[in-house]
């Protein structure tokens, strides 16, 4: 039976979790509602883009930065691959917005990016707030239908801008999400303009729905080939008088690409000449159509090169534009740099070799059940991982057995040494020594299951693979796997499973004697987390879930084996390299201790020194 501290912490922790699942889940009906309330917009071919159109409706939760003039009717045009819609718009002259046909968002409808843009990517800025709202013309006689759309237009500033984007297609798994943007810029006037005051407009990124983790959108950057993720939330105030920014600047070195992205998603743009930029970035509010609470939007720009375009004079500037899923496997093969956009962090090399290892599962569940391949796919993955890991687990378990059958002589030294805790664990070092026994033995290969752990956390975190994909009852492994609300808190299924299991987990493991306290809130840890990883997808859940359900299997099969024999080993065996390090640590201290004072090491216990002193000269 528990006591009194472990019920408060339990009563903490589920009060905590309830106070967390209501204020993340307020609007998590909205998202149904939002494709309804959304304007339809007129698209009509590239041949036709003179064709004008009726102006766009407002959307809910639209950013608002430039206005067209009364005079500018807006009109567009599309290219379409395989996988995505391109739509381009007269106001800006550039992309509006990118539509996944592969890629749906529930009641919402296809993907789109920039969808709570009110500016369209490749718009040429002088500022944050001042993305060009002027019109465009496109220049059907230089369009090529299907391939290409060509359209001009004149900046507030004189100059000319013509802008030619144009579908890639080179055979590379990416080409379906990438296109080529040509921006000509003509200076006709008598004054010479300096182009670093431009920037190239990036787009805007938001979460997809209220349920995405919000940090994970932000903008990227790729600075002489130094990646950087920055999280919408640097904006934000915190403690310690950290004051709210409005704004972000970057200074670029060698702009290898930068752009904006939310968890699955990125929309980048790709100087094919790099060089010296800045970056800027700006945050916003959006609420969704029938929400109340807000979420974090970012746009960013890019600026042009510090060049000086002379009166009469034409200068030409190539970009990439890639607006497209975050998928791994296909970044990879478009070249490293584009890799980097998974942003994996420090267990990068573990998270890839885990998402080519879902793909090689992947491909077999395929074989079997079309219908919840990828959630086998982690089942089976999980599965091989842990009996790959099963002879370090097995050597932990053994040791810690071990330890747990010295318990009684380590209750003897606690009693024989109430009030010296150093003396306390030089003995139970010496006896750890005596029995061959490595206090760390039950830890090292615990962490040593680390890298692996959080590299297949950190893959199926950012796993686009996931989106859409059910398993079971779980609708999508990307999202929590609600099946109801209780007093306006999701019933999520697999997180509970996942704590019950390592709480199982846990109580199963043998007991070492340690402090009760300290162990008191190892078997709590599991309702801890439960807190914390309540509204993760259901991907990670599930992934967990199994992992604790299989180590259970090996606990229970490791204690049915044979158990291990303490025998102390001749002549005690040399000293440990615990045992060493406490027994500096322990004579360090006692240097430090010694009256206040700067104690020789080659000082006797009693106070003098070995030293001799030199002969007296003097009388």
């Amino acid at each position: 039976m528990y006591d009194r501290k472990t019920w408060i912490v339990v009563i903490a922790c589920s009060i905590l979790l309830a106070i967390n699942i209501t204020l993340q889940q307020k609007n998590a009906k909205a998202i149904a509602e939002q494709k309804k309330l959304e304007a339809p917009e007129q698209i009509v071919p590239a041949p036709d883009a003179s064709t004008p159109a009726a102006p766009a409706a407002d959307k809910p939760g639209a950013l608002v930065e430039a206005e067209p003039t009364a005079q500018v009717v807006e009109q567009f045009a599309k290219l379409e691959t395989p996988e995505t819609i391109f739509t381009f718009t007269s106001i800006g002259g550039g992309l509006k917005h990118a539509e996944f046909k592969n890629q749906t968002n529930g009641a919402e409808g296809p993907v789109r990016l920039n969808r709570h843009g009110s500016s369209p990517i490749g718009a040429i800025a002088d500022g944050p707030d001042r993305v060009e709202g002027i019109g465009y013309e496109f220049l059907d006689k230089e369009s090529v239908p299907g391939k290409s759309v060509v359209m001009a237009g004149r900046l507030p500033s004189g100059l000319r801008a013509k802008k030619t984007w144009s579908l890639v297609e080179t055979g590379n798994p990416g080409d379906p999400y990438r296109l080529d943007l040509k921006i000509l810029l003509e200076n006709p006037g008598d004054t010479t303009v300096n182009l670093d005051s431009y920037s190239v407009f990036l787009g805007t990124a938001a979460p997809l729905d209220t349920v995405e983790r919000g940090e994970q959108t932000g903008f990227v950057l790729r600075d002489d080939r130094d990646f950087s993720f920055t999280s919408v939330s640097a904006f934000a105030g915190g403690w310690f008088g950290k004051k709210e920014k409005s704004i972000i600047t970057e200074t670029v070195s060698k702009s290898d690409y930068a752009g904006v992205a939310n968890q699955f998603f990125a929309t980048v743009l790709k100087p094919l000449e790099p060089g010296e930029s800045v970056l800027w970035s700006k945050a916003s509010d959006v609420t969704f159509a029938g929400g109340t609470n807000p979420v974090k939007v970012i746009r960013a720009g890019l600026r042009f090169p510090a060049v000086a375009l002379s009166p009469n004079e034409t200068r030409g500037f190539s970009y990439q534009v890639f607006t497209g899923p975050k998928e791994n496997r296909m970044l990879r093969k478009m070249g490293d740099d584009w890799g980097d956009l998974m942003n994996y962090g420090f267990f990068s090399p573990f998270s890839r070799f885990m998402n080519w290892s879902l793909w090689w599962v992947h491909a077999g569940m395929d074989k079997v059940s079309s219908k919840w391949s990828w959630g086998l796919a982690v089942v089976v993955l999980t599965i091989l991982l842990r009996t790959a890991i099963w002879p370090l687990y097995n050597r932990s378990n053994r040791t810690m057995k071990r330890m747990a059958k010295l318990k009684p002589e380590i209750d003897k030294l606690k009693e024989k040494h109430p009030d010296d805790p150093q003396k306390m664990n030089q003995e139970m070092m010496k006896l750890y020594r005596v029995y061959g026994v490595n206090p760390l033995g039950g830890c090292l290969p615990m962490f040593a299951q680390l890298p692996i752990f959080f590299g297949f956390y950190s893959m199926l975190l950012h796993a686009v693979e996931m989106r859409g994909q059910s398993f079971m009852w779980v609708n999508d492994l990307s999202l929590p796997d609600t099946l109801g609300h209780v007093l306006g808190i999701p019933i999520n299924p697999l997180p509970i499973v996942m704590a019950i299991t390592s709480f199982a987990q846990m109580a199963m493991m043998p007991n070492t004697g340690g402090d009760k306290t300290q162990m008191m809130i190892i078997k709590l840890m599991p309702f801890m987390f439960l807190f914390i990883c309540y509204n993760f997808a259901s991907a990670l859940a599930l992934y967990w879930t199994v992992s604790n359900v299989f180590s259970i299997g090996q606990t229970w099969l490791s204690n049915r084996m044979p158990e291990p024999v303490l025998k102390a080993k001749a002549g005690g065996g040399g000293k440990s390299f615990v045992e060493r390090m406490a027994e500096r640590a322990d004579q360090a201290q006692r240097m430090k201790q010694a009256n206040g004072r700067v104690v020789d090491p080659k000082e006797k216990d009693d106070g003098s020194s070995s030293k001799k002193r030199p002969p007296r000269t003097g009388g």
